[in-house]
């Protein structure tokens, strides 16, 4: 028989038909017998089961007649055994649901801990479908509760287990509802909010992951009086730093076709990158040896790895930005600097990394360069570079890349000619065919790709008729590269008109092309099977909807281009109308995708602004215009500097009619470098002034606003203009809130820039503009903080670091990750905070964004002072100042660094060598186009002023300057408490209001 518990009692023979066991008390026996079958259960707890804690007189007798009842229901089939202890039910365990719910819950657990989690979540699924409602229902209330609760407790963790499995397997949407609805009933469980956190993340929701958190910190510690556990805080912290706040970098492109010999060049190649003497290898021979294949694999067997492609770019200049995209490395959003190879030999200083610098011939001496300063300055970093020419630099170790031997030569070709005739088992013609083309690995994929419309014999014969006479031609030219270009020749003549007009067309993509932009820029209507055709034999490469033709084969492909000067045209024609069409959607709920799709087309961009920049200024100022915004959202907006400042100077003093905004986005553009602050840069800045002031708004391009405000420094006198130029665009109004607020937080106006903030995140969020929002929740987070609203803070600061980490912005991600780190120092979690300083120091670090790791390493030093540990608070203090010090952009760290030392003083007992600390600190302070920073060095003085009226008086100068006290900051807050205890009330007011009243005034008198 098969009997039922989880849910109300049901018992079925083997052949399905149900048994009844009777009214309420033989159920409750039956049940009692169920949950240990096979097992004595003692007469006492049979009877206090049936009948409570105050059973009637002759319970023994009324037992054994129920015993005698529910044994006529149940038959011969099931067996009641007496023993003098009690009775037992004689089945067998998996006969009863719970039981089998049991074992089969830990087959599950067992399967999910062998990293089988296919079969846990199939048979954790089948163990719950087992409960067809609450357990034990047929149980009185009082004797049922430690069971039923057993059984529950067992049934949630079940539960768990399966959405682990599910999780596992990449579920993470469908079972957001499910998780909600769990912590709904069991709102301290912690695993459920792990989860939860996971399948939000996993949903691409990670916002709403990293506030889940924040749910469970403040239940915990309402309910409680707990924090999170490790695990939880773990998972938190791991959110937070993984998968999208390291700088994102590419894997090494997958291959679509296997990999065929080489076996000792690999070995070669990876006995030499081991060896620290050989940190530079140059893999060298002619286009279509295999170069860039060979390296591609050999990088795969190493730990981190970087691929940069140089074939696209037409200017040496651009190669250091081109590995600072390939490693996923942006510049700062306000600043961009002209020594971008300075911030590229940062951000590798301290790293471990391989860098595969392909296709350098075109640019050998700029490669060679920079090549040379890496090694020289970066000593984990190694390179394996391909080139036609050696880099001719110290160190370097070439491989030369020979042609396959035969038996490999054979294996590639009948391996390639598979994939285009299924079922082809080889020739006795191949090896004459390999032959033929001296085991070319390019020749020998073009000719296999020919077997899909002619037989071995006739690829051999023709190959043969070519050779013949290719041998009597030139003879001064390398035999390989008769070789390759003769095949590359054979296989275009063999090309039909359409395919081959196509193939020299599509030499204007530098960067590859979509379907549609190659329908659009060469005149082909439904280009879809032309593109398969030249696929197949091998002219291009295709990924992920992009189409890509091999360096070698768009060499000579653009020998024979019909009107290259038209396809240029029209190519940037097409780019300018995608730019065009992008620029609104990177200021909405588009900006991610549209970021993605304009990062896919840098090169064409890139190509199509060079081209507009000789032949269409008007073109070319449009195209600038409309990429700025792009350029600063993705980093490197410094690439454009040289380009800018060109055009600008082609262009001449005046915008061009209806240009006025490209005008200015150009200038600033051009203004984007170190040397912005010249006297050229200031007459710049004076010409775009009066075009802004003569401007009848509103802006086309309200991004000139922020531009403006970060080239020419933020102006209240200004935003009166700013709101005509604004107009009515939504976008535009919530920037503006967003720079207003700024301006009143560095005037000391605490609730007039909160407000600010509040409407421009309001703003933004209504346009979905993840830079928006993530700039006005780091405030408002600040904000909270001042008030000592750490959990508001915490929330609103894991919602910014969810949109930061989708925009792949490492160095907004290390401003937030460390003022996470403050909320929870000032909270007093000094572990998690220093945890969070590391994390962003790492990211600064890995950005090369120096004044980002100073910020970092001061909150270590605050970490480590407030601990105790003053020798190395100083060391962290003297390494950030060291960081910072050659930032204009830093004098608010500067400031903060110089009161740690200060303090650390203190703490040591040396307050004059603290004094020096604090006047320095309000020196510098006095530089700041803000007064925030002079209202911490005027605290800082007060911890160490005499007389006591004095300290008081400053004190007051810091609240008065900064428009409120610093709630929650424990130096401030010792330092009142001690001048408080020196002074009456009624004179510690006095001179508090008096410092007050007079702010800045009252530090100068120091």
């Amino acid at each position: 028989m098969r009997f039922g518990i989880l849910g109300p009692l049901d018992i079925r023979t083997d052949d399905g038909t149900p048994v009844d066991p009777g009214g309420p008390r033989p159920r409750a026996l039956l049940t009692l017998l169920l949950l240990d079958v096979g097992r004595t259960v003692p007469t006492e707890r049979l009877i206090d089961g049936l009948y409570g804690a105050e059973p009637p007189a002759g319970a023994l007798g009324a037992l054994q007649s129920q015993i005698s009842r529910l044994r006529r229901r149940l038959g011969p089939r099931t067996a009641i055994e007496a023993d003098p202890v009690g009775y037992r039910l004689a089945a067998a365990p998996d006969s009863v649901d719970a039981h089998r719910f049991e074992l089969m819950t830990e087959e599950g657990r067992a399967a999910l801990a062998a990293g089988d989690p296919a079969r846990a979540a199939a048979r954790l699924r089948e163990a719950l479908a087992l409960w067809r409602g609450p357990a034990l229902p047929d149980l009185p209330d009082a004797d049922a509760h430690a069971a039923v609760a057993r059984l529950e407790e067992l049934r949630l963790a079940a539960v768990q287990d399966r959405v682990e499995a599910d999780l596992a397997l990449g579920g993470g949407p469908g079972l957001v509802p499910e998780l909600r609805a769990l912590l709904a009933a069991h709102p301290l469980d912690e695993r459920l909010y792990g989860q939860l956190m996971r399948a939000l993340h996993t949903a691409g929701r990670p916002a709403e992951a990293l506030t889940v958190y924040e749910q469970a910190r403040r239940t915990l510690a309402d309910e409680l009086g707990t924090d999170p556990s490790g695990e939880l805080s773990a998972l938190h912290l791991e959110l937070l730093q993984g998968g999208g706040f390291a700088p994102a970098r590419p894997p090494l492109p997958a291959q679509l076709t296997r990999f065929v010999g080489r076996d000792a060049e690999l070995a070669r190649i990876a006995a030499l990158l081991a060896d620290p003497g050989s940190r530079l290898v140059t893999l060298t021979g002619p286009g279509g040896a295999g170069k860039t294949r060979l390296a591609i694999e050999a990088a795969r067997t190493g730990a981190d790895a970087c691929l940069v492609e140089l074939a696209p770019l037409a200017d040496g200049t651009k190669v250091p930005y081109a590995i600072l995209t390939a490693l996923g490395i942006r510049e700062g959003f306000r600043h961009a600097t002209t020594d971008i190879t300075g911030r590229l030999l940062a951000a590798l200083e301290d790293r471990e990394l391989l860098l595969v610098l392909d296709n350098c011939e075109h640019l050998v001496e700029d490669a060679a360069r920079l090549a040379g300063l890496l090694l020289g300055s970066c000593p984990g970093v190694r390179i394996l570079a391909t080139s036609r020419e050696a880099l001719g630099i110290t160190g370097e170790v070439l491989v030369p890349v020979p042609t396959l031997p035969p038996e490999p030569a054979e294996r590639l070709f009948l391996d390639r000619a598979r994939a285009v005739r299924p079922g082809f088992e080889g020739h006795a013609r191949v090896a004459d065919i390999c032959r033929a083309l001296d085991g070319l690995p390019l020749a020998i994929e073009l000719a296999a790709a020919r077997l899909r419309t002619l037989e071995p014999e006739e690829l051999a014969d023709r190959l043969d008729d070519r050779f013949r006479l290719l041998s009597r031609g030139d003879r001064t030219k390398a035999p390989r590269h008769r070789t390759l270009r003769a095949v590359v020749e054979w296989s275009w003549d063999l090309l039909d008109a359409e395919e081959q007009e196509l193939a020299g067309r599509l030499t204007v993509f530098p960067g590859g092309a979509t379907a549609d932009a190659v329908q659009a820029v060469c005149g082909v209507p439904y280009p879809e099977d032309l593109l398969a055709s030249l696929v197949e034999k091998s002219f291009l490469e295709v990924s992920g909807g992009r189409y890509r033709m091999l360096e070698t084969v768009r060499v000579f492909a653009a020998e024979h281009a019909v009107d290259p000067g038209g396809l240029r045209d029209a190519h940037a024609a097409y780019f300018l109308r995608l730019a065009e069409h992008a620029e609104p959607h990177l200021r909405g709920d588009g900006q991610l995708p549209w970021l993605a799709r304009l990062a896919a087309e840098h090169a064409n961009l890139d190509a199509a602004l060079r081209h507009l920049a000789g032949t269409d200024h008007a073109g070319a100022l449009r195209l600038m215009a409309l990429l700025s915004w792009f350029w600063r959202l993705r980093g490197l907006h410094g690439e454009q500097v040289p380009l800018a400042r060109s055009l600008l100077a082609a262009v001449g003093e005046a915008p061009p009619p209806g240009l006025v905004e490209e005008y200015v986005l150009c200038a600033i553009d051009s203004l984007s470098g170190d040397d912005g602050d010249s006297l050229a840069g200031e007459e710049l800045r004076a010409r775009v002034d009066a075009a802004l002031e003569s401007y009848q708004g509103p802006l086309r391009l309200p991004y000139i606003l922020v531009l403006w405000s970060l080239a020419a420094g933020p102006s209240p006198a200004t935003n009166e203009r700013a709101l005509a130029h604004a107009g009515d665009d939504p976008w535009a109004r919530a920037l503006l809130d967003m720079g207003r607020g700024f301006q009143a937080q560095f005037a000391g106006r605490p609730r007039e820039s909160e407000d600010c903030f509040a409407r421009g995140l309001k703003g933004f969020r209504a346009a979905g503009d993840r830079w928006g929002m993530a700039n006005c929740l780091e405030p408002l987070a600040l904000h909270a903080l001042a008030r000592g609203e750490h959990g508001r803070a915490l929330e609103l600061l894991d919602e910014g670091l969810a949109y930061v980490r989708e925009l792949a912005a490492p160095e907004e991600t290390a401003d937030l990750l460390r003022s996470r780190a403050t909320v929870l120092l000032r909270r007093g979690d000094g572990d998690r905070a220093a945890a969070h300083f590391e994390q962003s120091l790492t990211l600064a670090r890995t950005a090369g964004a120096a004044d980002k790791a100073a910020g970092a390493l001061r909150g270590l030093g605050d970490t480590a002072r407030l601990s105790g540990d003053t020798a190395r608070a100083r060391a962290y203090y003297e390494e950030a100042l060291r960081e910072c010090a050659a930032n204009w952009f830093s004098v608010g760290e500067t400031v903060r660094i110089l009161i740690g030392l200060g303090r650390t003083a203190v703490a040591e007992g040396r307050p004059e060598d603290a004094c020096d600390c604090f006047r320095q600190a309000a020196a510098v302070a006095e530089e700041s186009p803000g007064v925030l920073e002079l209202a911490e060095a005027a605290e800082a003085l007060a911890s160490v002023a005499e007389p006591p009226e004095r300290a008081a008086a400053l004190l007051g100068a810091g609240t008065g300057l900064r428009g409120a006290p610093p709630h929650g900051d424990p130096d401030v807050a010792r330092t009142e408490e001690e001048v408080r205890a020196r002074l009456t009330p009624r004179a510690y007011a006095d001179a508090f209001d008096q410092g007050r009243r007079r702010r800045s005034a009252a530090v100068s008198e120091r």
